[in-house]
């Protein structure tokens, strides 16, 4: 198994005549100017760093025009973890928090099936059987713990009035 990696974007549609894209679904704390971002497995270095967070432009080294960066379009940009930046102690990567178990003290509410960004915070998508999928704020009121070693998040229902 080689080295994991995290989600740093998709390639969206190109922005200009330079090679520059748009990038879909960006974690901005993966793509800084100079860093090095793998495209199926290949390594390459962005050159450009533009727009805002919400919406990352940027240009790899040897993308030098809009045809190339149409050719890039649709693939998902990684970056190795060993490269990522630190995170705060209550800060998680998205594909830490993927399957994780989520727990109201004892109570098994269902697995994490994805973090989503949304307007005014990030939420946890949880899977639940038999029944639908429940939306966890990523604040103090409705999550008590993440334990990422143990594999486990505890949420606090009655705050979600969801029990």
């Amino acid at each position: 198994m080689g080295v994991p990696l995290l989600r740093a974007g998709r390639v969206g549609r190109p922005h200009g005549l330079d090679g520059s894209f748009y990038v879909i679904d960006g974690n901005p704390q993966l793509l800084d100017l100079g860093a090095d971002v793998l495209v199926d497995g290949q390594a390459m270095r962005i050159a450009r760093r533009a727009g805002d967070d919400r919406r990352p432009i940027v240009r790899l080294e040897g993308c030098e025009d809009r045809v190339a960066a149409e050719q890039l379009r649709g693939r998902e940009l990684t970056v190795e973890r060993t490269v990522a930046p630190e995170l705060d102690n209550d800060e998680w990567w998205a594909e830490d928090l993927e399957g994780c178990l989520v727990r109201d003290g004892e109570h098994e509410v269902g697995r994490v099936r994805r973090l989503m960004a949304l307007p005014s915070c990030e939420v946890l998508e949880v899977e639940r059987d038999g029944d639908r999928d429940l939306l966890i704020p990523l604040v103090a009121d409705a999550v008590r713990r993440v334990d990422i070693q143990a594999g486990e998040i505890d949420v606090n229902l009655r705050f979600l009035d969801a029990e």
